[in-house]
């Protein structure tokens, strides 16, 4: 099983990745863990990527790319994956469809969670008064001003590949607003019938 999670920022994407993990025994791969993992493991686009960092600079697609075809070839991927937070373009989507490709395996599925922006920065809101209130420090990312700016970021740069997925037939989507187990439920409803459609065709 190989699956996209797809939305913005709050949307509760690594909540529900972490419980398809759980379920299914397949990897979830971020961008982030995956750089950091090259680097220290010092594999040749590592080099490069440290390199990149260590001058400051943003690593670029092309590297990134690199790191997420080196991470699917591993033996934990071969039973499937999740890319969570990755591609974040349509220049790393087509990538993705091309490391894919001549790899001889496709997605299975790309699932939107659909959240309400404004009850998502109340969520935000509502997490840092309850960090306050515990005691704890408040994330950097639970400041409402950090939040929307992520927000914008997101739908100039990752939503249009919610349309790149529909024209590819390949996008669910499912109401990241409904309680975190209905949200799993309905992940998994998807990828039932997901497979059986995989089955039929088969």
């Amino acid at each position: 099983m190989r699956l996209i999670l797809l939305g913005p920022p709050g949307a509760g994407k690594g909540t529900q990745a972490q419980r398809l993990v759980e379920k299914h025994g397949i990897p979830q791969l971020s961008t982030g863990d995956m750089l950091r993992a090259a680097v220290q493991a010092g594999t040749e686009v590592g080099k490069r990527a440290k390199a990149v960092m260590d001058a400051g600079e943003l690593v670029s697609d092309a590297i990134v790319n690199a790191i997420v075809a080196e991470r699917i070839d591993q033996a934990d991927c071969a039973k499937g994956f999740i890319l969570d937070g990755y591609p974040r373009t349509l220049v790393q989507a087509d990538a993705v469809e091309q490391m894919l490709a001549e790899r001889g395996i496709g997605l299975d599925t790309v699932i939107e969670l659909v959240v309400d922006d404004r009850a998502l920065v109340g969520r935000i809101v509502k997490r840092a008064e309850d960090a306050k209130a515990a005691g704890q420090p408040v994330r950097k990312d639970d400041n409402p001003a950090v939040f929307e700016e992520r927000l914008r970021e997101y739908y100039k740069k990752t939503a249009p590949l919610t349309g790149y997925y529909y024209a590819k037939g390949r996008l669910k989507t499912v109401d990241g607003m409904a309680s975190i187990d209905a949200v799993t439920a309905e992940i998994e409803a998807v990828l039932a019938a997901t497979a059986q459609g995989a089955e039929s065709v088969n």
